[in-house]
């Protein structure tokens, strides 16, 4: 009982306000074990605990079933969260269902899936990135908005054959959160349904950043969980190697070093890359430093700046619930669904525990995710 309310990150106190009761009451219960069938069946709820878990004679041992790559200021990573682990669960079920589907109408595996291994050229395999997506070097200039870039990305991705979702939530439960300084994303590489998950709970600035670390991740056919801080270099080679790939894909050196020379007429020449090229002012902080165009006191101090500035940085705004339902479900996976269910080669319940959504939300999945603008 005490493994399942730290694994879910309660304290005595948070799980007796959730029961109701005094806190001794719950040390009482860790204590001796003695519970009622209808408290322990309340306490699985509660923590996300499989029922049956909580009459093992010993906590059961849960890795993850990806690598754990995550790098945070020289901290091990946490035991996983719930969310997290069902986040992960969910999208294996998903990753799961496409292969084979995909491979039940014949499709052939993707190319560009473990095309490059850890230690090539980063700017080729930037390059291949932007030509599995069509896209050039400028692509992002030409887009009005991050949120806007971020999304048209997504789609370009999931044009290619990879299965793009993101989500602040455990599926539509609003109860429970996903925290951004957990993870920021992962990456499950497959030939036939390779996938990124990004956690919408993060700032916005950073999302375009996961989403093309994750990419780089299935450019060299390595699953795992991310978790980054751009200022020093992850001891991890693959996450080195990928946020590098990651770098060049959204900020090719050839482009900031023709464009740095106006970016420095700038009040805040970071900002001015940033918006040219849609991604965070850190990561464009980060590309000036690795193009030599700053030195490392010039990036700290900048980076110093942003610390200070964080707090007042504003989480991603939803759009209302389709718009949701584009990133929770992906425009791919959903359209599929929707397909194999109407010819009859899936069934309506599995669609549905597929998808999260249920009667009339899902009959219009299809219409709508495709549908709605950027």
């Amino acid at each position: 009982m005490r493994w399942a309310r730290e694994r879910a990150g309660l304290t005595v106190a948070d799980l007796a306000g959730k029961f109701k009761v005094k806190p001794e009451r719950v040390a009482e219960w860790e204590k001796t074990g003695f519970i009622s069938v209808a408290q322990i069946e309340k306490l699985a709820q509660q923590t996300h605990t499989a029922l049956g878990f909580l009459y093992l004679p010993e906590p059961p041992d849960e890795p993850l079933p990806i690598n754990d790559f995550r790098t945070q200021k020289d901290r091990s990573p946490n035991r996983p969260s719930p969310e997290l682990l069902d986040t992960i669960y969910t999208m294996q079920l998903r990753q799961d269902w496409m292969r084979s589907d995909l491979i039940e109408q014949g499709e052939e595996p993707l190319d560009f899936v473990k095309s490059f291994r850890v230690g090539d050229d980063s700017k080729r395999v930037a390059e291949a990135m932007r030509a599995a997506l069509g896209i050039k070097g400028e692509w992002a200039a030409k887009v009005k908005t991050r949120q806007a870039a971020l999304r048209s990305l997504a789609d370009m991705a999931e044009e290619a054959g990879v299965l793009v979702f993101g989500n602040s939530l455990v599926n539509n439960n609003t109860h429970r959160k996903l925290d951004p300084d957990e993870f920021q994303g992962f990456a499950m590489a497959d030939e036939y349904a390779p996938l990124i998950f990004i956690n919408k709970a993060d700032y916005e600035g950073a999302q375009i950043f996961t989403l093309a670390h994750e990419l780089a991740h299935l450019f060299v056919g390595e699953s795992a969980l991310s978790l980054f801080e751009l200022q020093t270099p992850p001891k991890n080679e693959v996450e080195k190697f990928c946020n590098q790939a990651a770098a060049e894909f959204l900020v090719p050196e050839s482009l900031l070093i023709k464009y740095w020379r106006q970016a420095k007429s700038a009040d805040d020449p970071y900002k001015a890359v940033a918006k040219r090229f849609k991604v965070s002012q850190l990561v464009a902080a980060r590309r000036a430093l690795d193009t030599r165009r700053i030195d490392r006191g010039a990036f700290m101090a900048y980076y110093r700046t942003l610390i200070r500035e964080h707090s007042r940085q504003t989480k991603p705004a939803f759009g209302g619930f389709w718009i949701n339902q584009r990133w929770r479900v992906g425009r791919r996976f959903g359209t599929a669904v929707a397909r194999a269910a109407k010819e009859d080669r899936l069934q309506y319940l599995e669609a549905y525990r597929l998808t999260e959504l249920y009667g009339d939300a899902f009959d219009k999945i299809q219409e709508k995710i495709r549908t709605l603008p950027l």
